[in-house]
């Protein structure tokens, strides 16, 4: 059966360790000066604690072990550092085939409700952020993952996944032992492309002959592919069996399908969006997430409400990425503890610009 879901939807990246189990080839990071490599300072703490703010979540909302999750724990930091009071917040969830109608309703309830600013959470509510800013003019908005609303009162809340997903990748590639490694995207959009993109980039620097296996779960425009975790364990299945051992998930609720598949193989698994080894929801199969690719949604989230708070959202950043904390991998359960100092190489390498990281094939 996974060899059959395979069929038709699968990308492989050629390399000499395709036909399994020989050593790769690794090449050593490069070597950057520390003052080249510096973050970018962060913001002073504003005072908010007269603002309503309105979060509306993608599909699975908050407890998806995932992206919703990562935009409650900025929701649930402005809550504790920034003085915005519990009672000030409100959190509605898109639900499962919903209409874009519905999203827009969402949107314009918590307009009408008194929330300012209001957060979209997902490239799903573009044009209901577009609407309903424009029938709010004075109310503030921000979406995540999507820079296509051009309105004075949206903040475009945008992320360089491809780099903190090049992270990764270089720690498939550190701890591959078939020259093989795989990728499970929810769906075959423009957004989760660079995922894969930025992860093969991550693979090929370290290993140039390894192979990257590719799949999506639903095609462009079925959004069914981030919460169908059945579908997730059958594509990773097939990677697993095909020689793969390491698999990267960037399919939202999909990836605890993934996971499974990982545990039922006796492999490892990249997470996404969120420390994945640290979810409640994934305990059980923990073990086998060797590092999650986080995408600071939380951060975004936070300097959004900090930046409205304070006035300053035109000191917010254009992209999200590794030189202010937005993107990222993660360290827990040790899995990568031998190879950070790799990876951190590249991220240095990356922040200092002598590594380019493309978003596109």
């Amino acid at each position: 059966m996974a060899a059959l879901v395979l069929a038709g939807c699968a990308r492989d990246t050629g390399g000499g360790g395709a036909q399994g189990g020989g050593e790769c080839t690794r090449n050593a990071p490069p070597a950057v000066e520390p003052a080249q490599a510096q973050p970018e300072p962060e913001a002073p703490k504003a005072d908010a604690s007269r603002l309503k703010v309105g979060l509306a979540y993608d599909i699975g909302g908050r407890g998806d072990a995932s992206f919703n999750d990562a935009a409650a724990a900025g929701l649930d930091r402005a809550v504790a550092e920034l003085g915005l009071p519990k009672e000030n917040t409100r959190e509605a969830t898109a639900q499962q085939g919903e209409s874009e109608d519905a999203g827009t309703s969402r949107l314009r309830q918590l307009a009408e409700q008194g929330f300012n600013p209001v957060i979209a959470i997902g490239f799903n509510y573009a044009n209901g952020v577009k609407a309903v800013a424009t029938e709010f003019p004075d109310v503030q908005f921000a979406i995540v993952d999507d820079d296509t609303v051009d309105l004075p009162n949206v903040q475009q809340l945008v992320f360089a996944e491809e780099q903190g997903s090049f992270l990764v990748g270089a720690a498939a590639a550190l701890k591959t032992r078939t020259c093989r490694v795989g990728f499970v995207g929810g769906v075959d959009s423009p957004l989760i492309q660079k995922f894969e993109t930025g992860y093969e980039q991550g693979v090929k620097a370290v290993a140039p002959d390894a192979t990257v296996d590719a799949s999506y779960i639903s095609p462009a425009g079925d959004f069914s592919g981030f919460n169908d975790a059945t579908r997730g364990t059958e594509i990773a299945s097939g990677q697993f069996d095909g020689n793969a051992d390491v698999v990267f998930a960037a399919a939202g609720q999909s990836n605890q399908g993934v996971f499974t598949a990982a545990q039922e193989s006796g492999k490892k698994a990249i997470g996404v969006d969120s420390d994945q080894y640290n979810s409640p929801q994934l305990t059980d199969v923990r073990d086998v997430i060797m590092t999650s690719m986080i995408k600071r949604v939380d951060v975004a989230v936070y300097d959004y409400i900090n930046a409205v708070a304070g006035g300053t959202r035109d000191q917010l950043p254009e992209r999200f990425d590794l030189r202010n904390d937005g993107v990222a991998y993660s360290t827990s359960g040790g899995q990568v503890d031998d190879i950070t100092g790799q990876l951190d190489a590249y991220k240095a390498a990356i922040m200092a610009g002598q590594i380019q990281v493309s978003s596109t094939k």
